[in-house]
C-alpha cells in the first residue's frame, strides 16, 4: 500500500479530538483547505517537523484554513506530546487498528497532506520536507489572497529533507 498522491481524492472521515469532541473532514473543509498531518509521539521526525506545522497554523489556521494533527498515539501521550513542543492546533486521535492511517496509505510518519475542499489532494508529503512546507505555505497564502512570503526564517538552519 502507498501513500495517496497529488492529484487523488482524500477518504472521509471522522475521527475524535483530544478533548473528545468528533471532527469529520468535511466538515473542517467546510471553511476551507485543511493540512492533515499524521503523527506518532515517539517519532523523532514528527517531533521536529510538528513545531513547523504549529508556525503554519499561526499564519493561515486562525480561520478558514484548518491545521489539523492526526495521532497515532493514546490521548495522554498526545496531550503531552502536544504540550512538549507547543502544539496548539486541533488533534484528532486514529486509535488502533489505525482506519484512517490505513485509508490513506501510510507507511511512514510524519505525512503530511493538503487537501483541497473538493477533498483533492494538492501536496502529499512523507518525512520532513522544507520544499513540501514551502509549497503547502504557498498555496495557503494564494488561498488567502496574501502576498507570497518565505515560511523559514533567514535565521533558522533546516535541512532540506528528513526522512520518516
Amino acid at each position: 500500500m502507498t501513500n495517496l498522491v497529488e492529484g487523488q481524492r482524500a477518504p472521509e472521515f471522522t475521527l475524535k479530538a483530544v478533548e473528545g469532541k468528533e471532527h469529520s473532514l468535511t466538515s473542517m473543509l467546510s471553511s476551507g483547505p485543511v493540512v492533515a498531518a499524521f503523527f506518532k509521539v515517539s517519532c523523532p521526525v514528527c517531533q521536529f517537523t510538528l513545531p513547523f506545522l504549529q508556525r503554519l497554523h499561526q499564519q493561515f489556521g486562525a480561520s478558514d484554513a484548518a491545521i489539523v494533527g492526526i495521532s497515532q498515539d493514546s490521548k495522554r501521550d498526545t496531550r503531552a506530546f502536544n504540550q512538549e513542543y507547543g502544539v496548539k492546533f486541533l488533534t484528532l486521535i486514529d486509535e488502533p487498528p489505525y482506519p484512517v492511517s490505513n485509508a490513506y496509505g501510510l507507511t511512514n510518519v510524519p505525512t503530511i497532506f493538503l487537501i483541497e475542499q473538493d477533498r483533492t489532494i494538492k501536496v502529499s508529503s512523507m518525512g520532513f520536507g522544507k520544499s513540501d512546507l514551502e509549497k503547502i505555505a504557498a498555496e495557503l497564502a494564494l488561498w488567502k489572497k496574501l502576498p507570497p512570503a518565505p515560511f523559514f526564517r533567514s535565521d533558522e538552519i533546516v535541512p532540506a529533507y528528513k526522512p520518516g
